[in-house]
């Protein structure tokens, strides 16, 4: 009997070890020697239209193969690349293909907002993103561990390009100090260097010896250092690109050289800092007046890219929109919560008292700042896509795909808007050889949905996008499919079921339930 319970035992015991086995391999495939994509439509991520049926094949995680295979419509098929005995097949018929997403403001989480890499990783490539230009967070120690376990594919994670916070760990105070730092910065492995801002002088030695040792540079131009040096200053001496649009306008002034700050403000006081940001615009040069266009025209000039993060100051213009997003229920984790609920200590929670008149300043805030944004593009000048999730209500993954959506309301083409989520990315990142566009040569970074996000790029959100079927009920159409990095498959919504059970053992851990605030 002893013998018959144990064996029974056993039985039970490989049979669970089984089951986590496989429900673990769902999650990722590969890498394979040979993978094929079968009879997809493609958006190349270069600006030109989809195309399809085609078969892409692809060897140790390098495009070797982009073949159309038939027509649309047209059962009968031309045949493609040959599987081989070890190789891996998708059926792609009735899907989309497109080049990995670039994130180009994406933190690891914070410790402030209980957000650790798993769950960051995670939800950023269960949306399609495999590529984040992280612009200082944790420090560079941190990142730089994580960019190389990603690299070797060790753990689940996007490509990562690490940007140093400037003076991290320094007080720099001259020239010959910022110096200094930058080609430390160089030897520790980091890609660029992300400013805040400095006095002039510290500026222009920092970029100088950034741009001799050939590493890529951000800004954001904090409104303490922004007097002295504003997008244009920053663009002249060398930087390759800006976030937010902080410093933008204050280069668009013409009867004023400062923000018309109220006699009251306080910086960190930060109702003050953003209901004040929001009427800066207004400030700024009117569209297309002589010195709009001479600040576009000499941007461009100097190969600017531009990282606008429309979706991170979306809540200023509609608190109520931002904080009753359908997906803060199941995927936002209590601490993060509580994070973005109004404080006075936490950085973007700044609801003090906002209003209508608040938002209405944000609205019209954004109609100008759009309306530059989408001329930048017009006139040849390249605009990237970022998200800096984690704060404000936006979260992690799904604050990107809202990004698409916002450069949309700005004006720009679908298509547009793929290339800005990709080629430009890997433009300003200098890697435009290896990711950014379905090319033959470069790596196997795609993202797979079975819906056109041309026609509605709301089927690119985890929780897709709701859709009438024939029997006029009520069904969720899209979510991205499969996540390829590196050649290797991850089950995008296996991720998401991921993310949705750390969220849940949170909740119960800590008998959270997520409530409005003051309620």
């Amino acid at each position: 009997m002893k013998k018959i319970f144990f064996s029974k035992l056993l039985c039970i015991f490989f049979f669970l070890m089984q089951f986590f086995y496989i429900n673990s391999q769902e999650i990722s495939q590969g890498p394979f020697e040979q993978l094929i994509i079968r009879g997809v439509t493609l958006i190349n991520g270069n600006g030109s239209p989809p195309i399809g049926p085609v078969d892409i094949e692809v060897k140790n995680n390098i495009i070797s193969k982009i073949q159309t295979v038939g027509y649309p419509g047209i059962s009968k098929r031309k045949p493609g690349p040959k599987l081989k005995k070890n190789g891996k097949e998708i059926n792609g018929n009735g899907m989309y293909l497109l080049p990995g997403f670039i994130d180009m403001h994406g933190h690891i989480g914070g410790v402030s907002q209980g957000a650790e890499p798993d769950y960051v990783f995670k939800l950023w490539m269960a949306h399609g993103i495999t590529t984040v230009r992280e612009p200082s967070g944790r420090g560079s120690d941190f990142t730089l561990k994580l960019k190389q376990k990603s690299k070797k594919n060790s753990i689940i994670a996007p490509r990562i390009f690490s940007y140093t916070g400037f003076g991290s760990g320094k007080n720099i105070n001259t020239t010959d100090q910022a110096r200094e730092w930058v080609r430390n910065n160089a030897k520790n492995g980091a890609d660029g260097i992300k400013f805040f801002g400095a006095s002039p002088e510290i500026m222009k030695a920092a970029l100088e010896e950034n741009n001799k040792l050939g590493l890529k540079s951000a800004c954001h131009h904090a409104q303490m250092s922004v007097a002295r040096w504003n997008v244009l200053h920053s663009a002249r001496a060398g930087l390759t690109s800006m976030e937010h649009w902080y410093g933008l306008p204050e280069a668009l002034f013409t009867n004023q050289t400062i923000q018309n700050y109220p006699s009251n403000y306080n910086y960190q006081n930060e109702q003050h800092r953003f209901e004040e940001a929001g009427k800066l615009w207004q400030q700024a040069a009117k569209p297309y007046s002589d010195h709009w266009n001479n600040v576009i025209n000499e941007l461009i000039e100097l190969d600017f890219t531009i990282d606008p993060t429309f979706n991170i100051y979306e809540a200023s213009r509609d608190l109520h929109r931002a904080r009753r997003a359908e997906w803060h229920e199941e995927y936002t984790l209590p601490s993060l919560w509580k994070f973005y609920e109004p404080s006075k200590i936490s950085h973007g929670s700044y609801w003090h008292f906002w209003g209508t008149e608040q938002e209405v300043q944000w609205k019209n805030n954004y109609r100008l700042w759009m309306t530059f944004i989408n001329e930048y593009k017009n006139r040849g000048g390249r605009v990237t896509t970022g998200s800096d999730s984690g704060f404000i209500y936006q979260l992690y993954g799904f604050a990107y795909i809202r990004e698409l959506e916002l450069l949309r309301e700005a004006g720009f083409h679908p298509l547009e808007i793929i290339k800005a989520a990709t080629l430009n990315g890997a433009e300003a990142l200098g890697v435009d050889n290896m990711i950014g566009s379905v090319e033959v040569g470069k790596f196997a970074d795609f993202v797979i949905i079975e819906e056109n996000p041309l026609e509605n790029l709301k089927v690119l959100y985890g929780t897709g996008a709701i859709k009438l079927n024939k029997e006029n009920k009520v069904t969720r159409v899209g979510g991205v499919k499969y996540t390829i990095k590196d050649g290797i498959i991850y089950n995008s919504k296996k991720l998401l079921e991921e993310v949705k059970h750390m969220v849940l053992e949170e909740k119960k851990k800590e008998k959270f339930e997520i409530k409005q605030p003051g309620i």
